[in-house]
């Protein structure tokens, strides 16, 4: 590996602009040429890997070699792509660029193709201070890390936040991707986290373990499969707090095996225009300690787009949970709650559900579903540019929550229905950058029940992950 006949970047065609389907001729820059790239016959004879250093050779043949296997040059684009991204995942480099160019020399095919990879690798220590987005709010991280420490990618990381809502985290993680076509990622993290929940009446902190190994069985199918222990310590948060609360207060220990499937097709994650997002989650709580629960939760979104800019998305999340062990607990941090500006709006945060003096105490399911359509903003000012960033926003959200019962004798369908909540409203998105996105929407809270806490009106939100 390393710098192998690297030639200057004007000899070679930038690997976006084929994926666009165009060719540019260097005598007329101006003239743009489309081609059909199907069943334009080509194959690989050479690899180029330029700017290698403290990484090993090995771990990057794995990451390029499948590109020898390209039959066509449809075929070389997409696996090359995917070879940069599997580089990306190594996490040792920061910058990646690639270049096709044909094969020259003696032992070049009548097809034959070179392909250069430019990287740029991350120093030995690197740091730094930022923000972060997401769950309504805004955090302050500080992080260190000791990237590609051994030459495979190894990495040591070091972060703290600290939230605008008086949460704070604190975590040390060994990283260890490892070779093999399903890409595998080994994780073993310390941490700490402390929040408050207002809207539940109490804080908690909690320090543990986790372990956890990532994994593709195909090329967008990913699992992580995980185990946690931890210490909670939860607590109170005023004087005021409801009986509910007071009673599960103290120390707990859990232990839990998790799974975690997602599926990601969209073509952006702030905001798609087409594709899919699948995620399942299966939880088992009570190998070791005092809290024990099965616990299953999975989120589907489908995005079609009617017009030019105009999509319409579609939401689903549902989750069911139950008591392994009677000796064992379900407390209220394990619990499912709903309403907020982040799943059903016009409703306070954990607003919809069982109260005991203001306080949401959780239950056990929940089902909740969204219907959205983003427009461009009217007359698109700044089209092209700064107004390409917003899009106006419709929006109708149902859902229910409670202690459904899956017993015989019992009509799960009648469960789901009854206490149903709806809401509606429209308003304004924005992009902030790739990290989240800002709604700003006028709820109106349809249809609610007498111990929920509704809010009409303007509301806020920001994060990633919307219902």
């Amino acid at each position: 590996m390393g710098t192998v006949h690297a030639k200057a970047q004007e000899n070679f065609t930038d690997v976006q602009d084929i994926q666009k389907n165009t060719f540019r001729d260097d005598s007329e820059k101006e003239q743009i040429k489309e081609i059909d790239l199907e069943g334009v016959k080509a194959r690989v004879d050479r690899i180029n890997i330029d700017g290698l250093s403290r990484t090993r050779n090995d771990i990057v043949e794995d990451c390029i070699k499948e590109l020898f296997k390209a039959k066509d040059f449809q075929e070389v684009l997409l696996k090359a792509h995917r070879a940069r991204v599997k580089l990306d995942e190594l996490g040792c480099f920061k910058n990646i660029s690639i270049f096709v160019d044909t094969s020259k020399g003696p032992k070049s095919t009548p097809d034959g193709l070179e392909v250069t990879f430019n990287v740029k690798e991350y120093k030995r220590i690197t740091g730094g201070v930022s923000t972060h987005i997401g769950n309504n709010e805004g955090a302050l991280l500080i992080g260190m890390r000791a990237p590609n420490l051994f030459g495979r990618g190894e990495r040591v990381q070091v972060e703290y936040s600290h939230g605008s809502k008086k949460t704070s985290n604190f975590n040390v993680a060994f990283v260890k991707p490892l070779r093999g076509k399903h890409r595998p990622t080994i994780t073993t993290s310390m941490f700490q986290s402390q929040s408050e929940w207002p809207t539940s009446g109490y804080k908690q902190l909690e320090r543990g373990l986790l372990f956890d190994i990532g994994f593709y069985s195909t090329p967008w199918l990913k699992h992580n499969i995980q185990w946690e222990a931890n210490i909670r310590d939860l607590s109170v948060l005023t004087r005021t707090a409801s009986f509910d609360v007071r009673k599960e207060s103290g120390l707990s220990l859990k232990s839990a095996l998790k799974h975690i499937l997602s599926l990601d097709l969209r073509d952006d994650i702030i905001f798609p225009s087409e594709g899919s997002l699948f995620q399942l989650t299966s939880e088992v709580a009570g190998l070791g300690g005092d809290v024990g629960f099965l616990k299953n939760e999975f989120f589907l979104q489908e995005n079609y787009a009617i017009l030019e800019d105009i999509v319409l998305q579609g939401c689903f999340s549902a989750g069911y949970m139950a008591n392994l062990n009677k000796n064992m607990k379900v407390s209220i941090p394990d619990k499912y709650f709903l309403g907020g500006p982040l799943s059903i709006r016009g409703f306070e945060m954990r607003g919809v559900g069982p109260h005991s003096d203001g306080d949401a105490l959780g239950s056990m399911a929940f089902w909740a579903a969204g219907l959205h359509l983003f427009t461009p903003l009217p007359f698109r000012p700044g089209k092209g540019g700064f107004g390409d960033l917003f899009r106006t926003h419709f929006f109708m959200n149902a859902g229910n929550i409670g202690n459904f019962q899956l017993a015989k004798n019992s009509n799960l369908l009648d469960n789901l229905k009854k206490n149903l909540r709806i809401s509606y409203g429209l308003g304004v998105a924005l992009r902030l950058g790739n990290m989240a996105r800002l709604e700003v929407n006028y709820c109106f809270p349809y249809i609610f029940d007498k111990g929920d806490q509704i809010h009409p009106g303007i509301q806020f939100g920001i994060g990633v992950h919307f219902l």
